[in-house]
C-alpha cells in the first residue's frame, strides 16, 4: 500500500516532466547550436581558451548548461544540453566556423577560401590607420587622463562584473589616442571579437561598393527569382537596406522564431530568410529583421555571379583598401556571408571600419563608397521614428539622450558598437561579451566631456 501510495506522485511528476521536456525540446536546438558556433568561432577564429570561453561567453541564458567536446584535429565543436539536442559546427579556412545539421562535416570542410589581405608582420612599422603605428600626437583639448580613466571604468573582472567588456578604442581627428583590451579575457589588439549585428553594416559597405561600381541600384527591384510570382516583386533593394520589406519576420531569439530557424536550423541563411511570406506592403513598415541582411548578402552574391569574387570583394574592395588585416567574415554551408551576424576583426580593425564612414567613405583620397553614400546611409528608415538608417542605427531620435543628433552607429548583440560622432571629430568603439550594466549613454557622455 505504501508504494502505491507513492507510486501515483511520482508518475505524475514523471508524466509532467515529460512534457515539459516535449513541449521545450525544440528550444534546446538554439541553446546548443548558439554554444557551438559561439565555441568553435572562439577557439578556431580568433583563437581563445575554450575555458574561458564558457565562462565568459557562454555563461548566460540557458546557454551556460550546455557543454562543448572540441575537437582540435579536425576542427569541430559539438555541443549538447545534458547530452541531448547536439549540435556540431565546423571550422573552414577562411570562410569560419558554420553548423552542420544533417550534413557529413567533411562535405562542409572540403570548401576553403585565402581572404586576399595583407599580412600582420611588418603593419607595427606603417603609420596608422593603415598600420599598427601610433602617433604621439598630443591634442591639447582633451584630457588624457580622464579620458583613460573613464575607459578603465569600462571594464571590470569578469569572474564578478557582468559588463564584461572586453575592448574599448577611442578615435580623435583619426588618430587613435586610447585604448584598452582586457587581459583577464585574453584579449589583445590582434584579438578578432565577434561584431554580431555590426556585421549588417558591412553589408551596407558592400552594397554601396556595388553601387559605385554601378552593378547595384538601390532603387530597383530585388533581383529574387522565388519572388516574381506573387507580391514580393516589388521589394526593393532600398526596401531591404532599410529594413521595410514587409515580410513577415520575428527577431525573437528565446523562441523558435524566423531568426532563431535561420541561424540555427538552416543551412541556407539566404533561402530561409526569402522564403518569409509577404505581411504588409513594402516601404510602409520598419521591423528590425536579420532575415533581411541575409536576403541583401544573396541578392549581392548572384549580383557579382561567382563564388571566388564574392567571397573575395569585401577583402579586396574595403578591407584591405583601409588597413584592416583580421577580419574574418563567415559564411553559412551554402556559402552565403551571414550578413546579418557573422564577422570577427580585432577592436583597431572595427574602429578602422568605423573611420572609413566619419571620412564619408574616402581613404586617404581614395573613393571606396560613392559620394553621398553615407548620406543616403543615415537618411531614417520610414516608420523606425529616426532611429534606423540603411543597416546602420541613428540618434536622431535622441535614444542615447547625452549623445549628439548627428550621432549613428554599428550595433550588435552582446554590447557591441561602434559610435561615430562627426560633430565632435570622434570614433568610439566598446566590444564584449554581455552589456548588462553597462550604460552606453553614459559612456559616451563622460567621454565627450573630456573633450574642452
Amino acid at each position: 500500500m505504501k508504494r502505491r501510495k507513492y507510486l501515483v506522485p511520482v508518475l505524475i511528476v514523471i508524466v509532467l516532466i515529460a512534457i515539459i521536456i516535449k513541449s521545450q525540446f525544440p528550444k534546446l536546438y538554439i541553446a546548443t547550436g548558439y554554444g557551438a558556433k559561439a565555441m568553435a568561432t572562439a577557439v578556431f577564429v580568433s583563437g581563445r581558451e575554450p575555458q574561458l570561453v564558457q565562462t565568459i561567453d557562454l555563461n548566460y541564458s540557458i546557454v551556460k548548461y550546455t557543454r562543448s567536446k572540441i575537437d582540435f584535429k579536425n576542427k569541430s565543436v559539438t555541443t549538447s544540453f545534458w547530452g541531448l539536442a547536439k549540435q556540431t559546427a565546423v571550422f573552414r579556412e577562411g570562410l569560419g566556423c558554420c553548423l552542420i545539421g544533417n550534413t557529413p562535416a567533411d562535405l562542409i570542410q572540403k570548401f576553403s577560401f585565402t581572404p586576399p589581405l595583407q599580412k600582420r608582420a611588418g603593419l607595427w612599422r606603417i603609420p596608422w590607420p593603415n598600420g599598427d603605428q601610433i602617433k604621439d600626437t598630443i591634442f591639447p583639448e582633451i584630457d588624457i587622463v580622464r579620458l583613460n580613466g573613464i575607459i578603465d571604468s569600462a571594464f571590470g573582472s569578469p569572474s564578478v562584473d557582468k559588463r564584461r567588456t572586453a575592448a574599448v578604442v577611442v578615435l580623435y581627428k583619426g588618430e587613435l589616442i586610447a585604448e584598452k583590451y582586457s587581459q583577464e579575457m585574453g584579449i589583445t589588439p590582434d584579438t578578432r571579437i565577434w561584431g554580431w549585428s555590426i556585421s549588417k553594416s558591412i553589408m551596407n559597405a558592400m552594397a554601396g561598393v556595388l553601387s559605385r561600381q554601378r552593378k547595384l541600384d538601390v532603387n530597383a527591384t530585388a533581383p529574387v527569382p522565388q519572388w516574381l510570382n506573387d507580391r514580393r516583386r516589388d521589394i526593393t533593394i532600398n526596401d531591404l537596406m532599410h529594413m521595410s520589406s514587409g515580410l513577415k519576420w520575428d527577431e525573437d531569439y528565446g523562441d523558435i522564431s524566423s531568426v532563431t530557424t535561420m541561424l540555427y536550423q538552416s543551412a541556407d541563411c539566404y533561402k530561409a530568410a526569402i522564403d518569409n511570406p509577404y505581411n504588409k506592403k513594402h516601404g510602409s513598415e520598419w521591423k528590425y529583421s536579420s532575415g533581411t541582411t541575409n536576403i541583401l548578402s544573396g541578392v549581392m552574391r548572384n549580383l557579382i555571379g561567382n563564388d571566388q569574387a564574392y567571397h573575395e570583394f569585401p577583402y579586396r574592395e574595403i578591407f584591405s583598401k583601409i588597413g584592416i588585416s583580421t577580419m574574418l567574415m563567415e559564411t553559412d554551408a551554402a556559402g552565403n556571408f551571414v550578413g546579418s551576424s557573422y564577422s570577427n576583426a580585432s577592436a583597431r580593425d572595427w574602429a578602422r571600419f568605423g573611420l572609413l564612414y566619419f571620412n564619408n567613405g574616402i581613404w586617404k583620397g581614395d573613393t571606396i563608397l560613392p559620394k553621398g553614400w553615407v548620406n543616403y546611409t543615415r537618411t531614417p528608415a520610414a516608420d523606425s521614428k529616426g532611429e534606423y538608417g540603411a543597416q546602420f542605427w541613428l540618434n536622431s531620435s535622441k535614444t542615447l539622450p547625452d549623445a549628439p543628433d548627428d550621432l549613428f552607429y554599428c550595433d550588435g548583440h552582446r554590447g557591441q558598437r561602434i559610435f561615430i560622432i562627426p560633430s565632435r571629430n570622434l570614433v568610439v568603439v566598446r566590444l564584449g561579451f554581455s552589456e548588462e550594466g553597462f550604460d552606453h549613454n553614459l559612456f559616451l557622455k563622460e567621454i565627450l566631456n573630456t573633450i574642452k
